[in-house]
């Protein structure tokens, strides 16, 4: 009898693949920002700080993509003596490792995870991948030229009356002592920095999966051995080293594994059969779906301004996507997908 491995995606068709693949990657999305609010919200009595998360996120990625990284390097180093860098973990030249890890790897999964103590899942469904259109769009004009066509500004008008509908509201009561403006704040700001790393990616012309790589071996290098350092001599709050292994464990298949690793394989596997264009409107589902699911497990509220501002998101985006060229919405949308969780 033969033992040979049997590929089991072999038998499907290219557009099952397809399916398959934005069915995971959305489930994804949707599930990060529900598990993030759920994981860091102080009021849930949750274990872990958003800077314990961050810690195992990094770890759950660094345990596939570093060797995956340290492969590639090795591989490269066959005729180019100086591929690679940050201790041969990043396939990437050190200059674009920096730039593009401080933004996409460290910055970004800090401040999202951090807006989650404050500002409830909705807003973040708004807040962070449904503005994202808009920075990267702004960003993109002021770092690459691009021109922004009519219809794709009438998309990032509707974003802009998405985004001030839901964090506005919360920012007119900044001094009532709720706080919630402190989230949303952090997650526009989450928005910015992953914003900055996909047009960087897209001005670099980074392969995704390198791009990934890279990212997580400059946030894994300079963030684990730090906060065990400081976690070691109980100089931060953090619980990382004395949680309860399931919550370590969990944390680091979700947010590394999930979030970093699966999410970014299945954005690419959409690219490949649906195109650019149509990948990016299947994302339009997230925040909608991750509001109302924040709704439905966390219980939180969904009021008239959230049911708006979601609304004007989502047509916003898919107004976006119509009017963007496609030679330039694939390299925006193939280094989204490669670490978003979003991220």
């Amino acid at each position: 009898m033969s033992t040979a491995f049997k590929n089991p995606f072999a038998a499907l068709s290219p557009k099952a693949i397809g399916v398959i693949a934005a069915v995971v990657t959305v489930t994804i999305w949707t599930s990060f920002i529900v598990i993030a609010r759920a994981s860091a919200d102080p009021a849930r009595g949750g274990v872990l700080n958003p800077f314990d998360i961050v810690y195992a996120r990094l770890l759950g990625a660094g345990a596939i993509l570093l060797p995956w990284g340290w492969w590639l390097v090795r591989r490269d180093r066959r005729t180019q003596a100086w591929a690679g860098s940050l201790l041969g973990l990043s396939p990437l030249p050190l200059r674009q490792t920096l730039i593009t890890g401080l933004f996409g790897g460290l910055l970004y999964a800090m401040l999202a995870y951090s807006g989650f103590v404050f500002a409830p899942a909705a807003h973040a469904s708004v807040l962070m991948p449904g503005s994202l259109p808009l920075w990267t769009a702004l960003l993109a004009v002021l770092i690459l030229g691009d021109r922004i066509t009519p219809t794709r500004a009438l998309g990032l008008a509707l974003i802009v009356g998405g985004d001030l509908l839901v964090g506005g509201s919360s920012l007119l009561h900044a001094l009532d002592g709720s706080g919630i403006w402190r989230g949303d704040v952090l997650f526009i700001l989450a928005s910015i920095t992953w914003s900055t790393y996909s047009v960087l990616a897209r001005r670099f012309l980074l392969d995704a999966v390198r791009a990934t790589i890279a990212i997580t071996a400059l946030a894994f290098v300079i963030y684990v051995p730090v906060y065990t350092v400081l976690l070691w001599l109980h100089q931060v709050p953090g619980k990382a080293l004395v949680a309860p292994l399931h919550d370590m464990a969990f944390q680091m298949f979700f947010q590394g594994v999930g979030s970093v690793v699966v999410s970014g394989i299945g954005f690419t596997k959409m690219i490949q059969h649906f195109g650019p264009v149509r990948s990016t409107m299947i994302t339009a589902l997230v925040p909608g779906l991750s509001a109302v699911s924040a709704a439905f497990f966390l219980g939180e509220p969904l009021v008239w301004n959230l049911w708006a501002g979601l609304a004007l998101v989502t047509c916003g985006i898919v107004f976006g996507v119509r009017g963007l060229p496609a030679d330039a919405i694939k390299p925006i949308a193939a280094h989204e997908g490669s670490t978003r969780a979003g991220g």
